[in-house]
């Protein structure tokens, strides 16, 4: 696959941050000059590319509006919208995380708190990831979203637990946390507006083989 996803009439949408070092190194491996995007810290859309950069909680929605045919984001990103209407093409295997529950260290706060109130209230970046977790359990959890550091909120009094992506565990252990609970194991996903899987086929079949080899 030596053409560009342009070319092929495809677009990508391709998540900053984390993912997007290992999300160029497989793009080279497909045959897809990533160079352009490279080169070019602050550009968003390489139109010769058929390559769009973005936060990777905004990929399903690029997809799912078919502003994009194909995007690559984390499963926790996709667990957190499970309602877009998306195709999961693929298991890229790197950005490898886990969602846990997580609360400080010593007898488990969360534990005490569903003893003596019956419910236990949860700080996340991931509302309804939690929500489900905890219902699906039989818990009544209060979820409480915040935007920065998750771990900050324990301590400080404001929850009892939180629900968190960790890749080492390093950040909560800093923060005399331990992981109580996990709920998935996340890593990069490929995936596909529903009417471009269909009408583009042949050429999205492609990638998903090239990557399955």
């Amino acid at each position: 696959m030596s053409e560009s996803l342009a070319a092929q009439g495809l677009r990508l949408a391709v998540p900053r941050g984390a993912l997007f070092a290992d999300t160029l190194d497989l793009l080279d491996r497909l045959g897809v000059d990533t160079q352009p995007v490279r080169e070019n810290d602050r550009r968003l859309l390489f139109a010769e590319s058929g390559i769009i950069t973005m936060r990777p909680s905004d990929v399903p929605t690029y997809v799912e509006a078919g502003a994009a045919d194909l995007g690559i984001t984390g499963k926790d990103v996709l667990m957190e919208q499970s309602e877009r209407a998306l195709y999961e093409l693929a298991d890229l295997g790197y950005g490898r995380c886990e969602m846990v529950v997580a609360s400080l260290a010593g007898e488990d706060p969360a534990a005490d708190a569903l003893r003596r109130l019956g419910v236990v209230r949860v700080a996340t970046k991931y509302p309804r990831v939690a929500t489900r977790h905890f219902l699906s359990t039989g818990r009544q959890a209060e979820i409480v979203e915040v935007k920065g550091s998750v771990e900050l909120a324990p301590l400080t009094g404001l929850v009892d637990a939180i629900v968190d992506l960790t890749a080492t565990g390093t950040t909560l252990r800093e923060n005399h946390l331990v992981v109580r609970e996990t709920i998935a194991v996340c890593t990069a996903r490929l995936i596909a507006n529903p009417v471009a899987d269909k009408l583009k086929a042949t050429a999205i079949d492609a990638i998903v083989s090239r990557i399955a080899g």
